[in-house]
């Protein structure tokens, strides 16, 4: 969290908290949703300024109900997701870096979806990869060693547990995928997409 944040906390304590004007869409952009945005259900429009953007994903974090907001100075900026509370792209230097720009180093465990979105877990971030990367990342997806192809992985899709175990293969280790219905992914991990304010 950046300082200046941290003064202006200490300096204005009981800012009212802000819900629903910041959103992270699946590929991950932020985005401002205005009041005509949130009433019309739209995705919102896309921040493009380098120097916002870097002071949000700075200062973006989860309170203990699973709610992502951003820390703007004194004010909670809770954030609905489109998809997971990170957004994982593919580098050819560094591998999968996360939309904040932090590199995962390491992962733990990887779903895939009923309709082929690939979900990684490292430590407590669970990101969903964006679509326009998958296709650097099916040569990753593995059956028995080897690479699996288009047929291979519907087959696996539609009967996971009957099929051949699907892997991920990623520096240099093989993980397991799991099955995983999108519905299912904010329960299982424990956010909130859309966090409401609490009840007066």
């Amino acid at each position: 969290m950046d300082n200046i944040v941290k003064q202006a906390m200490a300096k204005w304590p009981n800012v009212p908290h802000c819900y629903g004007w910041l959103a992270l869409d699946a590929r991950g952009n932020w985005r401002m949703r205005d009041e005509r945005a949130q009433a019309l259900q739209l995705v919102g429009d896309r921040i493009n300024s380098p120097a916002l953007v870097g002071f949000i994903n700075r200062n973006y974090m989860a309170d203990t109900q699973g709610r992502w907001y951003f820390q703007n100075g004194p004010q909670r900026v809770y954030v609905n997701l489109e998809a997971t509370p990170y957004i994982a792209r593919t580098d050819p230097a560094h591998g999968f870096v996360l939309h904040t720009g932090e590199q995962l180093t390491s992962i733990e465990a990887a779903w895939l979806t009923e309709t082929g979105q690939l979900l990684l877990k490292s430590g407590e971030k669970v990101a969903l990869v964006d679509d326009r990367d998958m296709a650097q990342c099916l040569p990753l997806l593995q059956i028995a060693g080897t690479v699996a192809n288009d047929n291979q992985i519907l087959a696996w899709l539609s009967q996971p547990d009957a099929s051949p175990a699907l892997t991920l293969e990623y520096a240099g280790r093989q993980y397991p995928i799991k099955p995983i219905l999108r519905a299912a992914i904010a329960s299982q991990f424990g956010f909130i997409p859309a966090p409401q304010a609490d009840a007066p």
